[in-house]
C-alpha cells in the first residue's frame, strides 16, 4: 500500500505541474494566526448611543424618514436634532472617536460616502514596502493599515474592542455605507474582538463590503451587502462569530464567506463540542456562489436560503496561504437551497466583466464570477473532511444536488508525502430533502451527487441518479445523534481519471483574462465539444478500430466471432452516450458490453495476449461493477485506473499482433 501511495503521489504531484495560474488568485491576506478562542459571541446593548452619525440635509432625512411607523418616526427625529448639535457626519469621524471599550454608535439613515475617506494614497501611504497580491492590491501588515487605514479601506475599525454600530432605520436599506467603486473594503473591522454591526447596508467595493479579520467575537445582524467585486461579507481568521438575519447578492465570488475561521475541531470525529462560526437566517442570492469558505472550518450553518445563485454553497482546501486547511467540519442543517442555476459566465465572454467595475452594470444585474466552478450546483465540497449535511431541502438544480471532490495538498502548497491524500474523507450526507420544494412540488434535481471517488469514510442518502451510481450508504440515523459515525466503503487516494482530467480543464479559467476553457460544459461547451465526450469519442474509435481488425485478422469469421465484436461496438458506442450522459447506468453498461467483448475475443485468441485481452476484460466487467453495484472497498484506486493504464499497453501490444507478417525470404537456389 505504501508503495501504491508513492506512485500515485508521483501522479499527482506531476498533475499539479498543470494546474492553471488562476488557481492561485483567492483573497489574500497578511500572515495572521487563529484566536486563542478565550473571547465570547458579543450581545447586542439597547442602550443608548454613545455616538451619533447623520447628514446634515433636513429635508433629505425627513423624506427617508416620513413611512416609518410613528415611534420610530419621533426617535429618528430626536436622535437628529442631538446629532446636529454634537454628532458626525461620517462614520470613520465617529470611529475615530472612540476612547474606551463598549461604546455604541448609531448611525442615522442617510446616504453615507464618507469623502474624506476616499483620496489616493499621498506621501508615504503612497509608497508603503508591501507585496502586491497577483489581484492587484498590497498585502499590509496591521502597522501599515494603521498609518494608512484608508489605503484600502472606506471605514476602517481598527484594535477597537466592544464597539456596535447599529442603523436606526426601518431596515437595512435606510443606512447605506458607499464606497462607490473606490475602495477595496467598505468597512473593516481588523483584530476588534467584540464588534457588532447591526441594521445597515453596505456596497459597491472592488472586494469586500464588511471585512472582519482576527476577530474573537463579532456579530453581523441584520445586516445587507450587494455589487462588490468579490464578496459581500467576508470574515476571516475568526472566533465566536454570529451572522444572523443578514443578506447579500451581486457578489463576483460569495455573498457569504467565513474563511479560515477557526480551526478548534480538528482531530475529532462528527461530534464536536462547539463551532467557531453560526450563520442562520440569511438569504444569500444572485452571486457567482450563495456561501463559500477556503479553510471555513466548524462552522454551523442553519436555516438560511441560498438561491439564484450559479452555486448555492462552497467549501474547499483549495487556495494556499489560509490558515485551518485543510478545510473540516462544517454543519449544514435545514437550509433551503435552490434553482442555483445562474450563468454569469456570459458577462465574461462579452467584455462586460473587463470595463471599470463602475461601468459593469452591477446595479442592473451583472456579476463578474471571480473563479471556475459548475453553475446548477447546490453544495460543492472540493477538499474537505467531516462536514455533516444533514436536513436541508435541496431543489431544481441543472447539474448536481452536492459535489465531493478531493484536493491535493500541493494545491495549497503542501508538498509533504504524507498530506497529498488528506481530504475528502468522513463527509456525511444524510436525512436530506432532494428535489421537492418548500411548497411540496417537484422540482428534481439533474443529479443528486457528483463524486470524483477519492477518500474514504463518506456516505450518502441518495434515492436518484449520481455518478458514480453506486455510493456508500449512510446508515439510518446516521449523524442525528451524539454517537460516532463508522462507514465501510472504499478508501481511494485518487480520483477517476476523466473526472480529475476534466477538473484542471474546467479550472484553467480566469476573469481577467478572459479565458474560458473550450471543452468545459461549464462554460457552455456541449454535446460532442465536451471533454468528457472528446476523451470517450477518441478512445472509442481506436478500440472500435482494433475490434474491427481483430474480427477480420484473428477471431475468424464465425458467428460467435461475430457476436462478440459486435458487442465490443455496441459498448463503446454506449460509452460515448454514457459520457454525454452521465448521471445513468449507461456507462456501466457500456463497460459490461467491452468487458464482455474482451473476455470472449481473448478465449479465442492464443497466447499471452490472449490471455491479456481477458484479463482486460475482467477489469472492465470490475468497473462496471464498482460503478454500478458497489465501489470496491479494498482498492486505492478505482478499477477506471487500472484498466485505463492496462489499456494502453493493450492497444500497442495488438498494433504488434495485428502488423502484416512479412512474406519469408524465397532461398536463392530455389529461385534458380
Amino acid at each position: 500500500m505504501q508503495l501504491v501511495r508513492r506512485v500515485v503521489t508521483v501522479i499527482v504531484l506531476s498533475l499539479g505541474m498543470l494546474l492553471p495560474a488562476a488557481a492561485a488568485l483567492a483573497h489574500e491576506e497578511r500572515e495572521v494566526t487563529l484566536p486563542d478562542g478565550s473571547g465570547s459571541v458579543p450581545v447586542h446593548r439597547a442602550a443608548e448611543p454613545d455616538l451619533l452619525v447623520c447628514k446634515s440635509d433636513r429635508a433629505d432625512f425627513e423624506r427617508r424618514i416620513s413611512g416609518f411607523p410613528a415611534e420610530l418616526r419621533a426617535r429618528n427625529l430626536s436622535l437628529f436634532e442631538q446629532c446636529q448639535k454634537d454628532g458626525y457626519r461620517h462614520l470613520q469621524q465617529a470611529v475615530d472617536e472612540v476612547d474606551r471599550a463598549g461604546m455604541n454608535i448609531a448611525v442615522l439613515p442617510g446616504l453615507y460616502l464618507e469623502e474624506p475617506s476616499l483620496p489616493e494614497p499621498a506621501g508615504a501611504c503612497a509608497n508603503l514596502p508591501a507585496r502586491w497580491s497577483d489581484l492587484g492590491y498590497q498585502i499590509l501588515s496591521f502597522e501599515q493599515q494603521r498609518q494608512c487605514p484608508h489605503n484600502q479601506n472606506l471605514v476602517a475599525i481598527l484594535g477597537i474592542e466592544d464597539l456596535q454600530i447599529e442603523g436606526t432605520g426601518a431596515s437595512p436599506l435606510d443606512v447605506v455605507v458607499d464606497a462607490q467603486y473606490r475602495k477595496l473594503n467598505a468597512i473593516r473591522a481588523d483584530s476588534s474582538d467584540g464588534v457588532y454591526f447591526r441594521n445597515f447596508t453596505a456596497q459597491r467595493t472592488t472586494f469586500n463590503s464588511l471585512y472582519i479579520l482576527a476577530t474573537d467575537g463579532f456579530v453581523i445582524d441584520g445586516m445587507l451587502t450587494r455589487w462588490n467585486d468579490e464578496y459581500g461579507f467576508l470574515t476571516f481568521a475568526s472566533d465566536h462569530g454570529l451572522y444572523t438575519g443578514c443578506e447579500s447578492y451581486g457578489n463576483g465570488d460569495s455573498g457569504i464567506y467565513p474563511g479560515s475561521a477557526s480551526d478548534i475541531n480538528t482531530g475529532r470525529g462528527h461530534v464536536v463540542p462547539r463551532y467557531a462560526i453560526e450563520i442562520r437566517n440569511c438569504r444569500s442570492h444572485h452571486n457567482m456562489v450563495g456561501y463559500s469558505g477556503t479553510a471555513g472550518d466548524s462552522v454551523w450553518a442553519h436555516d438560511n436560503e441560498f438561491f439564484q445563485n450559479m452555486g448555492g454553497a462552497s467549501m474547499d482546501s483549495a487556495f494556499p496561504g489560509h490558515p485551518g486547511l485543510p478545510q473540516n467540519h462544517a454543519k449544514f442543517e435545514r437550509n433551503l437551497i435552490y434553482d442555483n442555476n445562474q450563468d454569469y459566465y456570459r458577462h465574461v465572454a462579452d467584455g462586460t466583466c473587463a470595463k471599470p467595475a463602475a461601468e459593469r452594470g452591477y446595479e442592473q444585474g451583472v456579476v463578474c464570477p471571480q473563479i471556475g466552478m459548475p453553475p446548477g450546483s447546490g453544495v460543492i465540497t472540493a477538499g474537505g473532511n467531516y462536514n455533516v449535511f444533514r436536513g436541508n431541502r435541496i431543489w431544481g438544480h441543472t447539474r448536481a444536488a452536492f459535489w465531493l471532490l478531493a484536493v491535493p495538498a500541493f494545491i495549497r502548497g503542501e508538498e509533504s508525502w504524507a498530506k497529498q491524500f488528506d481530504t475528502s474523507h468522513h463527509n456525511l450526507y444524510t436525512g436530506n430533502t432532494l428535489g421537492v420544494s418548500a411548497a411540496g412540488e417537484r422540482r428534481p434535481n439533474a443529479a443528486e451527487v457528483y463524486w470524483d471517488g477519492q477518500g474514504a469514510g463518506n456516505c450518502w442518502q441518495v434515492t436518484g441518479p449520481s455518478t458514480p451510481w453506486a455510493l456508500p450508504r449512510c446508515a439510518a440515523g446516521a449523524g442525528f445523534s451524539a454517537e460516532p459515525v463508522t462507514v465501510s466503503g472504499p478508501a481511494r487516494v485518487l480520483g477517476e481519471p476523466v473526472k480529475l482530467a476534466k477538473g484542471y480543464l474546467c479550472n484553467d479559467y480566469s476573469v481577467r483574462e478572459r479565458r474560458l476553457p473550450a471543452g468545459c460544459d461549464w462554460y457552455g461547451a456541449a454535446g460532442v465539444g465536451r471533454v468528457e465526450v472528446q476523451i470517450a469519442l477518441a478512445v472509442s474509435l481506436i478500440l472500435g478500430l482494433v475490434a474491427l481488425l481483430l474480427w477480420r485478422r484473428r477471431l475468424g469469421r464465425g458467428v460467435a466471432a461475430g457476436v462478440v465484436t459486435l458487442l465490443g461496438v455496441v459498448g463503446l458506442t454506449l460509452d460515448v452516450v454514457g459520457a454525454a450522459f452521465e448521471y445513468t447506468l449507461v456507462p456501466a453498461a457500456a463497460l459490461l458490453l467491452m468487458g464482455l467483448w474482451w473476455i470472449g475475443a481473448g478465449l479465442r485468441l492464443r497466447g499471452a495476449f490472449g490471455w491479456a485481452t481477458v484479463v482486460l476484460g475482467i477489469l472492465a466487467l470490475a468497473d462496471a461493477f464498482d460503478k454500478a453495484v458497489l465501489m470496491i472497498p479494498w482498492l486505492p484506486v478505482g478499477p477506471g485506473w487500472i484498466r485505463g493504464l492496462l489499456t494502453v499497453v493493450w492497444v500497442l501490444w495488438a498494433v504488434v499482433v495485428l502488423a502484416p507478417r512479412s512474406r519469408r525470404a524465397v532461398p536463392a537456389e530455389a529461385a534458380g
